[in-house]
């Protein structure tokens, strides 16, 4: 029977806005997960991520600025989403600001906290400024035990500070991080997953219906998501790390909203460039964009796996077949470099074909880890040829002399010539067609390098 790792504890980050959370749970994490902004109320979402400190593994969430005041349309719901991360906590460290010392706002989240039942750590930020550290003895009179003084830009006092978190943590036998060569099961393998489009599409709603939780804030309005989001997701021993990203909006319309948004788009394209598969969520109502163009572009050009997800299908499930076959048409004509993704109707609303979305997902994971023996390729190759010589600019014979796969993820072969050359572009997609219709690569980018074997002779 399998041995299974119970969940590790979950640490949370409360503290009115802008007195650093952010900015120490990216310090705990060694991320730029969270966005960091002087503008109060930037985080929005519960985010979290796994930490380690002294071989003791936890999660820290961190959770927004969910207490104080707000002029976010949004902050009920960043309320609602904190509270529910606060409830799931084994340890609460309260972040409080040295340079401003206590205000009423301090002793409303001493208070909530305090009756949360859990041990409780108070972090005094910004005690790098004088001023700081000798207003910090303000906030013992809470009565919280123990007061750790820290700067978490510079990441001072963040190691006395990650000690006592894991002192006060539950004890528990499972908390260790197993060593190398430790005989419990090791976790599976992560598949990441970054839920990619354009703003208002339905990525969050996607995500919760996966997940089968409000994980994510739900809004109308555009933009209500700007961290990268994640959370994991087991299905049929398959661990997967969802991320909801930011919408992705034209360059010149960046601009136009804001620092934060900025930022939250440069977040989601690190996403992108870390998933092992992309799904372009579209607007079954509005169709693809030249904008959906461009986010798939950013994802082939990592490398990443593709898969088309047209959303709010129930909405337009009703106008008949023809009307199926005209949207699926003019979809692959707007997005003919994506011919190789799968293409599936789903709503995240009734969770209509969500499950066919996960077993996408798997087959394009695995696709793109997929090797080729050297031989079989090699009598691929030499087959396809024949019927097919290769065609190149400007030269009248090529001949395709061996073939190696060199990579995975996504798969890389290198084709071996008589002369130094570069394939034609019309013969190279033929290629890439050909490998992916035998072997089997589902929504993968395949990559191709074209190189003269040495002794042969150079072209003319």
């Amino acid at each position: 029977m399998s041995k299974h790792r119970q969940a590790r504890p979950t640490v949370v980050l409360v503290g009115r806005p802008n007195v650093g959370k952010s900015t120490l749970f990216n310090r705990i994490t060694s991320t730029r997960r969270a966005i960091v902004n002087a503008a109060p109320g930037t985080t929005r979402d519960v985010i979290a991520h796994e930490a380690e400190w002294r071989g003791v593994g936890f999660m820290l969430v961190d959770t927004g600025g969910m207490f104080g005041a707000s002029e976010d349309p949004l902050h009920d719901l960043v309320v609602e989403h904190g509270r529910r991360a606060i409830g799931s906590a084994d340890l609460i460290v309260f972040l409080v600001d040295g340079r401003e010392g206590l205000v009423s706002g301090d002793e409303e989240i001493a208070h909530a906290v305090r009756h949360e039942g859990v041990p409780v750590v108070l972090a005094v930020n910004k005690t790098d400024d004088r001023r700081a550290r000798d207003r910090a003895l303000e906030f013992y009179q809470f009565g919280f035990d123990p007061v750790v003084e820290i700067a978490a830009e510079h990441g001072q006092g963040v190691g006395d500070l990650l000690d006592e978190v894991i002192a006060q943590l539950p004890r528990r036998a499972d908390l260790r991080t197993p060593a190398e060569g430790d005989e419990r099961e090791s976790a599976p393998a992560e598949i990441a997953v970054a839920i990619v489009g354009r703003p208002n599409v339905g990525k969050s709603s996607l995500v919760n219906q996966l997940l089968k939780e409000e994980r994510v804030m739900v809004s109308d309005m555009p933009g209500t998501t700007r961290d990268a989001v994640d959370a994991l997701l087991r299905w049929h021993r398959r661990t997967f790390r969802i991320v909801d990203t930011a919408g992705i909006r034209r360059a010149g319309r960046v601009g136009q909203s804001g620092q934060v948004e900025a930022v939250s788009v440069l977040v989601a394209r690190r996403a992108i460039a870390r998933a092992d598969v992309a799904v372009l969520v579209i607007d079954a109502n509005e169709g693809a964009t030249d904008q959906d163009g461009a986010i798939a572009g950013e994802a082939e050009r990592v490398g990443c796996g593709i898969i088309i997800a047209v959303n709010k299908w129930d909405l337009v499930r009703g106008r008949g077949q023809e009307f199926v076959k005209r949207f699926d048409e003019e979809l692959r004509r707007q997005l003919k470099f994506l011919e190789y993704a799968p293409l599936l109707h789903i709503s995240a609303r009734t969770g209509e074909r969500t499950p066919k979305l996960l077993e996408a997902i798997d087959r394009v994971a695995a696709a793109r880890t997929r090797r080729v023996a050297t031989g079989e390729l090699n009598r691929f190759i030499e087959a396809v040829t024949a019927r097919h010589p290769p065609a190149s600019p400007g030269l009248r014979e090529v001949r395709i002399l061996y073939a190696a796969q060199t990579g995975i993820e996504p798969p890389t072969f290198v084709l071996f010539t008589n002369v130094a050359t570069r394939l034609h572009f019309s013969y190279e997609r033929f290629l890439i067609n050909r490998l992916r219709e035998a072997f089997g690569f589902e929504g993968t980018p395949i990559r191709l390098e074209v190189r003269r074997r040495a002794g042969s002779r150079k072209a003319q």
